[in-house]
């Protein structure tokens, strides 16, 4: 009788699922069940899924979110006769033609890096005047030590000031990887979603921060602890911008060119141990043209830097995969670069971090010792730091710690497996982190020979 009247009980606690379309006609949206043919009207691609018990009914809806964004390499952004800047994140030919016909003045709101402002101020200037664009320029000091939500009101205040349409109208930024991030987050908060514009004007921007989703800034003194997912329209690269930078920070951009080389490719490595400290001396500028040709390193080592960049990023924008291969030298750094500020640059970090996993790679029989050798070399033939006494194995624990703790119980850590290959390991054991921390710094810190 028990049985018979557990089955009873299941029975009238069935639970149905039905799947429904949305379909839109003469401008109202109504459900379908999915399973019926022949829809007429506009059909979205979300769907709700209906759930029916004796006890509750619910609504599941899946919506997908759609970025589409567009990097794209070009030279003279600044020429009054080159549309990019204006014009170049417009995919439709017929708001392009719309634009391009209309008596209504062109508005654009630019936030720009103090010191790229200083550089390049009075050029954007002419650019916008020549054009009879209504501008503001908001210069900041766009600083890993001001990276806070006071920098985000600042310009979200200077923006409902200046008044723009959010939908048409979009926010420039102009400068390194910090003004792109604090821009972006800014638009991302006025009206819920504004679309910007990313400018990157040094290398490390140029290669990384300028062609993901992330905004962000600091908070609680942790590395960019508040932020969004949300890509930009457009980025514009422009390497011309380069020619301005100071050699260190050229530096700075080819850690993380290095650390894509390390994961992804080895005939960009092969390029960087070769070509590197030409790049360096010659800040990335070619006179071979927009793209170049297949032998100039500038172009070549750009153009696989972004691509790889981006195979990495576009089929996980919102990071729902925390298996990431551009994590790689992103473990320990945020703990480092914070807790010395401003000792150490972004890139530097970063360096100094893939050093020391370079060497748990090698304690872990991934890397031969002229793989290491030859990473190292190259690192330092770019005028990279590849130890610093702050970087304490009690930090490097703490810092795995963390992760472990925000990445589902996972150690989540890339490691190269060669030159141009890695893996995603969940299991490095701690014996074997210490006696890679003994051998690098032995290697690597004071009184040793690099």
């Amino acid at each position: 009788m028990e049985e018979l009247q557990q089955i009873m009980d299941e029975e009238q606690n069935i639970t149905k699922d039905t799947d429904f379309s949305l379909v839109q006609v003469k401008g109202t949206w109504k459900r379908q069940k999915a399973s019926c043919h022949g829809h007429k009207g506009r059909v979205s691609a979300a769907k709700i899924c209906e759930s029916t018990s004796s006890h509750a009914i619910s609504w599941t809806v899946v919506s997908p979110i759609t970025f589409t964004y567009t990097v794209t390499q070009t030279h003279d952004l600044l020429n009054p006769s080159n549309d990019t800047l204006l014009m170049g994140h417009i995919r439709d030919p017929k708001q392009l033609e719309d634009l391009s016909s209309s008596t209504k003045p062109i508005k654009r709101f630019v936030v720009m890096d103090e010191t790229v402002y200083n550089l390049y101020g009075s050029q954007v200037t002419d650019y916008f005047r020549a054009r009879n664009v209504l501008y503001r320029i908001l210069p900041l000091p766009t600083t890993e030590e001001n990276k806070s939500m006071d920098m985000v009101l600042k310009i979200l205040e200077e923006v409902h000031r200046f008044s723009i349409d959010r939908r048409t109208e979009p926010i420039i930024a102009i400068g390194g990887g910090v003004c792109l991030d604090i821009v972006g987050l800014a638009a991302s908060l006025y009206r819920r979603r504004t679309p910007y514009i990313r400018v990157p004007t040094t290398l490390l921007s140029y290669i990384d921060a300028s062609v993901g989703a992330k905004t962000g800034v600091n908070f609680a003194n942790c590395k960019n602890k508040l932020g969004t997912y949300i890509a930009p329209v457009a980025v514009f690269l422009d390497r011309a911008f380069i020619q301005t930078v100071p050699r260190r920070h050229i530096s700075n951009g080819l850690a993380e060119m290095l650390k894509m080389a390390l994961m992804k490719h080895k005939g960009l490595f092969e390029l960087l141990e070769t070509k590197g400290r030409f790049l360096l001396d010659s800040k990335f500028q070619s006179t071979s043209g927009l793209h170049g040709n297949c032998s100039d390193p500038a172009s070549v080592s750009t153009r696989l830097a972004i691509e790889t960049m981006l195979e990495e990023l576009a089929p996980n924008l919102w990071e729902d995969d925390l298996d990431r291969l551009v994590d790689f030298g992103h473990l320990i750094s945020p703990e480092l670069e914070m807790k010395i500020l401003p000792c150490l640059l972004h890139g530097e970090a970063v360096n100094i971090d893939m050093a020391y996993m370079v060497y748990v790679a090698s304690e872990s029989g991934f890397l031969t010792d002229v793989e290491r050798i030859r990473i190292i070399r190259c690192m330092l033939r770019l005028e990279l730091p590849v130890w610093h006494q702050a970087l304490s194995f009690t930090l490097v624990q703490k810092a795995l710690n963390d992760r472990l703790q925000h990445c589902g119980g996972l150690m989540r850590m890339p490691l190269p497996i060669g030159l141009g290959r890695a893996e995603i390991f969940n299991d490095v054991r701690n014996d074997t982190l210490y006696k890679a921390y003994e051998k690098w710094c032995d290697d690597l810190g004071p009184g040793s020979e690099q």
